[in-house]
């Protein structure tokens, strides 16, 4: 498991760290203060959705201190999980750049604090703070990385694996270390999980059934707990932390 740096709030806009891994965390301090000025804040529920799929909207949202799950609309009412996002990252930017209908659905995972940014301010916020900027730049090629990356997986490994993947990596980003192993609090349905890994709902089914006979995982109603992280990314055929 990997060690996540964090960077507290010192411009006193707002009250907890953020994960280096995240644009806001990022940030140098002015320019941190500077973006989280320009949002409105707003607080919701878990289970709220903080954008629409499809509505033509341009602001951008900060989530200060809140998880997000990022879904799109499949065929016959399914929908993809394509991302989970933390307390520092930035969402809604492709809309703010190229002025396009959201391409997905952004819902709250647990109470959430975000600051919603108008495409106007945003927008003068990147002209006045270059090294921002280029942040917000790497921030999307990482995602794009991130996504090509999800399409190779899909050529050269089979289902089975594809999904261990998907849990090792999902509790390297966003797991806590607990005495039962990794625990992941995420409210992903198996059929989300699904659409991630590229596979039908009964083999994702399946794998967490022989995942958790292999004492490699436990599934909980809202998460799961890796109990033998190295043994996962093996099956994962990943390289050991």
């Amino acid at each position: 498991m990997s060690v996540t740096r964090w960077v507290s709030g010192s411009s006193g806009v707002q009250d907890g760290p953020w994960s280096a891994r995240t644009l806001v965390g990022r940030l140098a301090p002015a320019a941190r203060a500077a973006l989280l000025r320009a949002g409105v804040r707003r607080t919701y529920r878990s289970g709220d959705v903080l954008m629409h799929e499809g509505l033509l909207e341009t602001h951008v949202v900060v989530l200060e201190n809140a998880l997000a799950k990022v879904t799109a609309l499949l065929p016959k009412g399914r929908h993809a999980l394509i991302a989970i996002r933390v307390s520092g990252d930035l969402v809604g930017e492709m809309s703010a750049l190229n002025n396009l209908p959201r391409s997905a659905t952004v819902t709250a995972c647990r109470p959430s604090t975000i600051r919603m940014i108008g495409r106007d301010s945003f927008r003068t916020f990147l002209r006045d703070h270059a090294d921002a900027a280029i942040e917000v730049a790497g921030m999307v090629a990482e995602r794009l990385r991130a996504a090509n990356r999800r399409r190779v997986d899909f050529a050269s490994y089979p289902a089975k694996v594809r999904i261990a993947r998907a849990l090792a990596e999902i509790g390297a980003s966003h797991g806590h270390r607990t005495p039962e192993g990794i625990a992941v609090d995420l409210e992903i349905t198996q059929s989300e999980l699904a659409t991630l890994c590229g596979t039908a709902d009964i083999t994702v089914h399946k794998a967490l059934h022989d995942l958790r006979e292999a004492k490699l995982i436990d599934t909980l109603y809202r998460g799961f707990i890796i109990r033998d992280p190295e043994a996962l990314r093996t099956t994962a055929k990943l390289t050991p932390q």
